[in-house]
């Protein structure tokens, strides 16, 4: 395989499920660092940003980093002071749980 794009073709050719793993860690991937982005845009420190949303440092850390996922009531935080907007659309993956 020559791309990330034809290693992942093929996982999900081969195992659904971790496919769909990847496609979840993708758009958490695209949402931190849209927060990060943003974040140094508005030349914020983590720590600044961990102050206004009433939120431990080391929880902005931790997200930044890949470390742990945000629960939503995290993240809304953070994107409200970060001004941004969370855009919920459907899909054409449509994923059976």
């Amino acid at each position: 395989m020559k791309t990330w794009t034809d290693y992942k073709k093929h996982v999900k050719e081969t195992n659904p499920e971790i496919g769909k793993d990847i496609d979840e860690m993708e758009a958490v991937a695209r949402i931190v660092g849209a927060m990060i982005e943003r974040r140094h845009k508005l030349n914020l420190s983590q720590r600044d940003l961990a102050e206004l949303c009433g939120i431990p440092h080391s929880s902005v850390a931790r997200i930044e980093s890949g470390k742990v996922i945000p629960n939503l009531n995290t993240l809304l935080k953070v994107f409200r002071y970060l001004d941004l907007n969370l855009v919920v659309e459907e899909s054409s993956n449509v994923y059976s749980l």
